[in-house]
């Protein structure tokens, strides 16, 4: 499998990059370890509105994901998920990146925007084997709760927003957190106040309740200080947040600091014919924003198209100006 380019992650920058790449007349795939594409957006909050994306006063995460795999695909890039970039290799002045299960894709490039990495949600101890039956890290559609009695663990923004999201269909919600403070957003937290959702603090899920059907049917929780009492849930929403790893990346011969991968002003590392853009990819002063993986994209794909090819130009017009 020969390619000019090889985009690793499938979140928006490597999605957008796809489509310039596509722009640029480059053969592309994008290779992603998760199962669909969007990257963070898709996995961990499809559902939530992104308010800073040009063009969009408000945008629905798998709203904005669509769009963008819909822009790209007029280029028909090869999408190659559920599959992990293992190893790369420089070969003959060109690239070869093996996956896992040893297939091999030979690049004149690679670009990664591998976001954050591979992440794991920290786990709920009380939920050990619920995962699926009634608990879930992520809420992939809202509807798949609809008049269900909810309980939301975790205390940062994204239990927050679960809250704020899940309010209108849900029976109802309750969020749990062990601390009285919360790591989220102020204003975020008085949202979700003056809608009325219950907060119980200094408080931990100590048991899941199992029903005669073997579906949840409630939590038990402990409060410090204060009577133990039991929760009605048909679901639990263990936002608890995640921890992150770049995995073999960090093998390949960059520079990383923090799971950050430090490029110069044309988006290329300290490797060869290997850029990074979007949340990846570090320099003084960055912004790690949706727009600027996109700017960081279309920067990285314009000198990537010069470096396989020196007569090309290195801005080739705007996209507006081609019928």
């Amino acid at each position: 499998m020969d390619y000019d380019l090889v985009v690793i992650g499938a979140g928006p920058t490597g999605l957008f990059a796809a489509y310039y790449a596509g722009f640029r007349g480059l053969s592309m795939a994008v290779v992603d370890s998760l199962p669909e594409p969007g990257g963070q957006v898709t996995a961990m909050y499809p559902e939530k509105m992104i308010y800073d994306v040009g063009g969009f006063p408000a945008v629905r995460g798998r709203d904005l994901v669509q769009g963008l795999v819909d822009q790209a695909a007029p280029w028909k890039p090869d999408y190659l998920l559920g599959r992990k970039a293992e190893k790369l290799e420089s070969v003959d002045g060109g690239l070869e990146l093996t996956l896992d299960g040893g297939d091999v894709l030979r690049a004149g490039a690679v670009l990664i925007t591998a976001g954050i990495g591979e992440f794991t949600p920290r786990p709920l101890p009380a939920g050990d084997g619920w995962l699926g039956r009634g608990m879930v890290h992520f809420v992939p559609t809202l509807a798949a709760h609809a008049g269900q009695h909810v309980v939301v663990v975790g205390g940062g923004d994204s239990a927050f927003d679960w809250c704020l999201a899940l309010h209108p269909v849900a029976a109802s919600v309750t969020l749990v957190h062990r601390r009285a403070k919360f790591r989220a957003a102020e204003s975020i937290v008085r949202q979700v106040r003056e809608l009325g959702v219950r907060l119980v603090t200094d408080a931990e899920v100590a048991r899941f309740v199992e029903a005669p059907d073997g579906s949840l049917a409630a939590v038990d929780v402990t409060v410090k200080g204060g009577a133990d009492e039991q929760l009605r849930a048909d679901a639990v929403v263990a936002a608890l947040g995640f921890t992150a790893d770049l995995g073999p990346i960090e093998s390949w011969g960059l520079e990383i600091d923090h799971r950050a991968i430090a490029v110069d002003s044309t988006m290329a590392t300290a490797r060869p014919r290997v850029y990074a853009a979007g949340d990846v990819a570090a320099y003084p002063g960055k912004v790690k924003l949706i727009a600027t993986g996109f700017g960081e994209a279309a920067t990285a794909v314009n000198n990537i198209a010069v470096a396989l090819n020196p007569e090309a130009h290195l801005f080739p017009g705007h996209s507006s100006n081609v019928e």
